[in-house]
């Protein structure tokens, strides 16, 4: 193994490290906040999926919840690694020399960088072939995040609407998942929501595990939210009206925060892109008049 290889196998060890330590530390808390009994001393149902591994956890807020998914993750990583070696041996028997070859003769230390970028790309590959499938579940995980959050604020106006107009909860969550139907990231949870609470489980713990599944903050505090009002015997329409405007106070403060940083990120693209077509716009015409007055003082000379 050389330097660089060895280098990069250590430094992804750590990396891997710090994240299972901290995933650790998250976890524990998690599992003490939530296996907590409830105000009248009852103890509280613990959740199924607190018992799978953090494996089975991170894949299940990506949506991929079936009992197959850790192991099928574990095989989709392994092959993919797998595809990286074979095209990073195909890549140092075929190419490898000729590339270090060609690139050393570049002038300073810039050839020596190059090469050493070279002699570990069989590393990279082998490293970026197994990363592939976590990179997959992290964009679905994002991507489920932004569909929850696009949904809920919806979803609260029609509870706090069916809620002042008499609906009970449970009456307004079905009408909810039957009006949208279950296509959507949101309204799935919603429905393994209504399971568990046919399963027996009781409501707050219901919600609990609810916002322990999609993970989401907007849907949590909504969560949180809902079983103070239950413990308080607060109005259910007043809570969800509250936080379907806090809901939407929220996403116009984020589209204002993006907004505001628009012209700092646009930057980057006006500089690479549209000043050198602006100089040499600019400065062709003058530098070609340049060129003729050079040319014709060094003919007028020569003769």
């Amino acid at each position: 193994m050389n330097p660089l290889g060895f280098i990069v196998v250590v430094a992804v060890l750590a990396v891997a490290s710090v994240v299972a330590r901290s995933w650790s530390v998250r976890q524990r808390a998690l599992r003490r906040l939530y296996a907590e009994e409830d105000g009248a001393g009852v103890a509280v149902a613990v959740d199924p999926a607190s018992s799978d591994n953090w494996l089975a956890r991170w894949l299940s807020r990506g949506g991929y919840r079936r009992p197959n998914a850790p192991a099928l993750f574990v095989g989709a990583s392994a092959a993919g690694a797998g595809v990286g070696l074979v095209v990073g041996l195909i890549y140092k028997l075929a190419v490898l020399q000729s590339l270090v070859e060609m690139v050393s003769s570049a002038p300073g230390s810039i050839g020596d960088v190059l090469a050493a970028i070279l002699l570990g790309g069989p590393w990279i590959l082998f490293l970026v072939g197994g990363l592939v499938p976590m990179v997959l579940v992290r964009n679905a995980r994002r991507s489920r995040v932004s569909a929850i959050e696009q949904d809920l604020p919806l979803a609260l106006e029609l509870f706090a609407t069916m809620a002042e107009a008499g609906l009970g909860f449970d009456a307004a969550l079905s009408k909810i998942v039957r009006a949208r139907g279950t296509d959507r990231a949101l309204i799935a949870e919603l429905v393994n929501f209504q399971l568990d609470m046919l399963a027996g489980t009781p409501r707050t713990q219901a919600l609990r595990q609810l916002a322990r599944r999609a993970d989401v903050p907007s849907l949590s505090r909504f969560t949180s939210a809902l079983v103070q009002a239950e413990q308080a015997g607060a109005s259910l329409a007043e809570t969800l009206q509250h936080q379907a405007d806090d809901l939407r106070q929220r996403r116009r403060e984020d589209a204002l925060l993006q907004a505001q940083a628009l012209p700092v990120k646009m930057v980057f693209p006006l500089v690479i892109c549209f000043l050198p077509g602006i100089f040499v716009s600019t400065l062709a015409p003058v530098l070609y008049q340049m060129i003729q007055v050079a040319n014709s003082v060094l003919r007028s000379t020569g003769r």
